[in-house]
């Protein structure tokens, strides 16, 4: 009996502890399961980014000027923002903010001169500790290695259209094509051949058109020919009432460059413009077919304005036309680029679990008070189109008229994919928000503008804009305010600062001013100081 039970015993210990083992190999297990489960269901982010693409460039929003049904597609899927709206309209600072959920001021990229700090966090980084695989391709326009990226292949600073350098995980590359195609082969490329299929991706796929000097690919040389654009109803601005618009250098009959701007290079040097040389340069990167399509295309346009010998009105809509039909043809070539990963995205079954976002770093001027690039509060370049689909969570053929901003892409991104939002972003999610949940959203934006003296001749500013109002303020070498009814005044041509019958409205901006001031951290001092550094460094 003794044996029997200390054979028993052990049998019964044996199996307790053979029990346990179990237990806990299928504890861990399991646990490694729900990881597994958790990587695959958290969403892929495709962020898709281009240069200076105008609001009213997007048949989206119910403009004629061109057909985009691939980026016509986001919204038709998902969610169109009525009210996007970027903190600080150009180029680099746009993108910082974009990365940071920072203010201009407090992330350190307040125009194109001062540096970026790679070293601060971004959501990048962010997703990348949480366990997701990014790659950021195409245009950033910052100096230095971009920071959170585990893959990064990018044009160096503003990048070139055609034959461009690319720079790859920091090694440079001269790639041959044309810069909106490459952008979309590598972006496609990573997805496909380089991406760990077991984690979930963060992309940011940014081009560089439409930037300026707007070279149209080849095959889009000539899609707008048939079509003659009418301007705008105050493309003949007078800028009555608007000093600090009055002294702008962004014109359309004014400073497009008929060489740089609008590709009048002749043989004879006829056209001795000021950026002709930086137009040449760019024009021999071009191999001898690129140049052979090129010449066949403008070398007519260049013998007829010539003979035509066009002057005030007539000159003025000519480079209008020629403007619109330049900067739309490099539009096309972005929207094939879209619906070639649109198409990767659904043929590969990663459509459902895959947030994608189009916008752009700012918004642009199509002619509205006779310009073009941005900078300027007023609403063309202030507003950036801003379209997205996820369809596990947005429902296909939304549209928000809450404002937004590009503070807000970080705090989104980093909601959706379930990873802490820090506290020093001074962006809002807007993921309740694209579910119709706009209790305490906010009821005011912020803007601030630092590059002058400079480009453009755009002078630096502040403002804050309401539903309906906007108040902004012209500083340094002025001292203008402006407000504008936007519900009666769409267009910005009234200024009403001085109106009495606006006199409750003007008290009221003033306050809303001074509190979203407060709310982000902003104030003379710090608007001085930057002044102080930009001026050094122009030296």
């Amino acid at each position: 009996m003794k044996t029997m039970f200390s054979r028993n015993t052990i049998k019964k210990g044996t199996l307790l502890k053979i029990t346990f083992l179990l237990v806990i190999c299928i504890a861990l297990y399991n646990c490694s399961d729900v990881k597994q489960n958790e990587e695959k269901v958290r969403p892929n982010i495709l962020f898709i980014m281009s240069d200076d693409h105008a609001y009213q460039a997007i048949s989206a929003y119910g403009y004629d000027h061109i057909q985009t049904p691939n980026i016509d597609r986001i919204a038709d899927e998902g969610v169109l923002f009525n009210k996007g709206f970027v903190t600080n309209s150009i180029c680099a600072p746009s993108r910082a903010v974009m990365l940071t959920g920072k203010h201009s001021h407090v992330n350190g990229k307040v125009d194109n001169i001062h540096g970026f700090d790679w070293e601060q966090d971004n959501f990048a980084k962010s997703l990348q500790s949480a366990g997701y695989q990014t790659a950021m391709v195409g245009k950033i326009h910052m100096d230095g290695l971009p920071q959170g990226f585990d893959y990064s292949n990018v044009l160096p600073g503003q990048g070139q259209y055609y034959n461009p350098v690319f720079i790859e995980n920091g090694e440079r590359k001269q790639i041959h094509g044309h810069a909106t195609q490459i952008t979309t082969d590598i972006a496609l490329d990573w997805l496909k051949n380089k991406r760990d299929q077991d984690k979930p991706f963060l992309m940011l796929y940014h081009q560089k058109a439409p930037h300026r000097p707007w070279m149209p690919e080849a095959k889009y040389l000539d899609y707008f020919d048939d079509k003659t654009f009418t301007p705008p109803a105050n493309f003949f601005d007078d800028y009555e009432g608007r000093p600090a618009a009055a002294q702008h250098e962004m014109g359309i009959y004014e400073h497009l460059d008929l060489a740089y701007d609008l590709k009048m290079l002749d043989d004879e040097k006829e056209f001795k413009t000021r950026l002709r040389g930086s137009f040449q340069n760019m024009y021999n990167r071009m191999d001898d077919d690129q140049k052979a399509a090129w010449d066949a295309y403008y070398d007519p346009i260049i013998e007829k304005f010539k003979k035509d010998k066009l002057s005030g009105k007539e000159l003025a809509l000519w480079k209008y036309d020629r403007y619109m039909k330049d900067y739309l043809g490099t539009i096309k070539s972005v929207d094939d680029g879209v619906g070639e990963v649109l198409d990767y995205l659904k043929e590969n079954g990663l459509e459902e679990n895959t947030i994608v976002v189009y916008t752009s770093d700012q918004g642009f001027y199509l002619g509205e008070h006779g310009w073009f690039d941005k900078r300027f509060m007023y609403e063309e370049s202030f507003r950036t189109p801003i379209l997205m689909m996820y369809p596990k969570e947005i429902k296909a053929g939304t549209v928000v008229d809450e404002m937004i901003q590009n503070l807000d892409f970080a705090p989104t991104f980093l909601d959706y994919a379930n990873v802490e939002i820090p506290e020093e972003i001074q962006g809002e999610s807007i993921r309740e928000l694209v579910q119709g949940n706009s209790k305490d959203w906010r009821d005011a934006i912020y803007y601030t503008y630092y590059e002058y003296p400079g480009e453009h001749n755009v002078q630096r500013h502040y403002g804050v804009r309401t539903d309906r109002y906007k108040l902004m303020h012209f500083y340094y070498d002025s001292d203008y305010w402006e407000l504008y009814d936007l519900e009666k005044d769409p267009t910005e041509m009234n200024n009403i600062y001085d109106d009495a019958s606006y006199a409750e409205t003007k008290k009221n901006m003033h306050i809303k001013l001074k509190e979203v001031q407060e709310k982000y951290g902003d104030n003379d001092a710090l608007r001085t100081q930057f002044l102080e550094e930009y001026l050094a460094k122009r030296k």
